[in-house]
């Protein structure tokens, strides 16, 4: 298969090749397998606990079912996404004889893991508020699991699809393509126009980064490969490996460090993708335990009433006069609508008053939120999701002249709401972890020889895959900081190439042309993708 896919250029003989053919073993592939069947039951079992302890009533069988099936599919992205993209982080240890392949991919997996277990969940739920507000104030209803089948499966398809022809592409991307083509369709669906069904402002930070990203990666891991060649003066590390024999110690040290970094900073923040949708699942089927943050500190509540107090006086003082008195139905009517069409009317702040005014005395009423009602959960964290996002667009509203205070009052209680209402549990992150590091360990060589032996004409060399990798780890997790998605993909194979473009090795061009065609299709196809199957999927069920 991989010498099929290796054009002219690179020497494929044995000597100027890594073995990629040594499996895992029989009995690591028995342990593989029991692995993925405990995940399988660990999360089982979680849901149950979960649904127990806050006394959920039993759901009928179909729910159930839907919600297993979901669960099993946000799981196999995370698996796909793990043999699609990590194959990045272990493609320049095991080309410079670093490691070989076989333990190249468990360590890589095993990071991996890690880097999923200490995630923040700021990515997850950057890439969940790019969904339109009413799918997931309604995720439990049958448009709610047309949207989550829709984009799970189509980015499941481009990403099989572009693993198949040995195509570097970006998971990350793929997603947020099925993302925004849900929301264009929803909107379709309600007569509305495209454009209305995406936050287009979080989609184009977002896209900001995935396209800058790649750049970065080509560019700095050209110049650090330059700034290399003349600080270290070790010819040894320009030229191509010699058989299977490893760099120097610190050479070989620094490779296996930097692809721990890469493999860890893509678990914690690719991982983030799948955790944020499962959210969404559990939240759409088992409301009563997964609704609310019922675990928040004991201070939550004080915390609350005190940034509550200050957000709404920055509300009132640029309030008005509204042209009808709105009730709290007619406030989440208002709100909805208001985020939905982007546009300031003079109901707006009345209605975000109200809304405001209506969550804090349900928190006072109930003391603290472990204590809300198993009925009451549900639209409590509708009404606090609801007013973080509208608190998020009427911080940025040019034309209501915020002063600094009062946008700092309105963050800190938008903080306060999302601390209630955005949270993942341990089992979830362990679930997503275990298939991400699992996907690692399968189906890597696709990519890895693409990313050796087909961007380049010349071997790749110890310096340049020390500079590639270098890059990528810093580039992921500068953008885990800030919560925005970066295709571990994108860069680490940019910066291959410009590692290559500065030694002056050449660039094997069908494979560029390749790689760009697949950054190019990538967000039409996977909107039409996911657009066309939300739409049949929601007259499905």
């Amino acid at each position: 298969m991989a010498s099929a896919a290796i054009e002219s250029g690179v020497d494929s003989t044995k000597s100027g090749r890594p073995d990629l053919d040594k499996g895992l073993g029989g009995a690591a592939t028995i342990g593989l397998f029991a692995a993925i069947a405990a995940a399988l039951i660990y999360v089982t079992y979680s849901v149950y606990t979960d649904a127990a302890a806050a006394q959920a009533e039993p759901i009928a069988l179909l729910p159930f079912f839907l919600l297993f099936l979901a669960l099993v599919i946000a799981l196999g992205f995370e698996f796909v996404n793990g043999f699609h993209d990590t194959a990045n982080a272990v493609a320049t240890v095991i080309y410079t004889n670093s490691m070989p392949a076989n333990y190249a991919v468990v360590w890589s997996g095993f990071f991996n893991f890690l880097g999923v277990l200490t995630s923040t969940g700021a990515v997850a739920f950057g890439i969940i508020s790019l969904l339109p507000v009413e799918l997931i104030l309604q995720v439990g209803s049958s448009a709610g699991f047309a949207m989550i089948f829709a984009l799970l499966i189509a980015a499941i398809i481009w990403n099989l699809a572009t693993w198949l022809l040995g195509i570097p592409s970006s998971s990350s991307h793929t997603l947020i393509g099925s993302i925004i083509g849900v929301g264009v369709a929803n909107a379709l669906l309600h007569g509305k126009s495209g454009t209305a069904g995406v936050d287009w402002s979080k989609a184009t930070e977002i896209g900001q980064s995935l396209v800058i990203s790649p750049l970065i990666g080509f560019g700095v891991a050209a110049l650090l490969f330059l700034a290399m060649k003349v600080l270290i003066r070790n010819r040894t590390l320009y030229e191509a490996p010699k058989g299977d024999t490893p760099p120097p110690l610190w050479i070989r040290g620094l490779l296996i460090f930097t692809c721990t970094g890469v493999s860890f900073a893509h678990g914690s923040n690719d991982g983030q993708k799948g955790m944020g949708l499962i959210m969404l699942i559990l939240i759409g089927t088992v409301p009563t335990a997964y609704a609310l943050n019922r675990a928040v500190p004991a201070q939550y509540e004080q915390q609350f009433a005190a940034n509550t107090k200050a957000a709404n006086a920055a509300i009132v003082a640029h309030a008005g006069i509204p042209d009808t008195v709105p009730d709290a139905a007619r406030a989440r009517i208002t709100l909805e609508r208001y985020i939905a069409d982007k546009a300031l009317t003079p109901n707006t702040l009345p209605a975000a008053a109200m809304l405001v005014t209506q969550i804090d005395q349900q928190v006072h009423g109930y003391g603290t939120l472990a204590k809300v009602p198993a009925a009451a959960s549900e639209n409590m964290r509708n009404d606090m999701y609801l007013a973080s996002e509208a608190m998020k667009r009427i911080a940025k509203e040019k034309s209501l002249h915020l002063s600094e205070a009062e946008q700092k009052a309105l963050d800190t209680y938008r903080g306060s709401l999302d601390a209630g209402t955005r949270f993942i549990p341990l089992w979830v992150k362990i679930a997503v972890a275990f298939a991400l590091g699992l996907g690692t360990m399968v189906g890597w060589k696709r990519i890895v020889v693409t990313v050796g032996e087909k961007i380049g004409k010349t071997h790749l060399t110890y310096a340049q895959g020390a500079s590639a990798e270098l890059v990528a780890m810093a580039t992921i997790f500068g953008a885990d900081h800030l919560g925005l998605p970066v295709s571990t993909t994108h860069v680490l194979s940019s910066g291959v190439a410009g590692t290559m473009a500065a030694n002056g090795s050449g660039l094997q061009m069908s494979t560029i042309r390749n790689m760009l065609m697949a950054w190019v299709l990538t967000l039409p196809v996977s909107i039409l993708l996911s657009g066309t199957l939300y739409i049949l999927l929601t007259a499905v069920f």
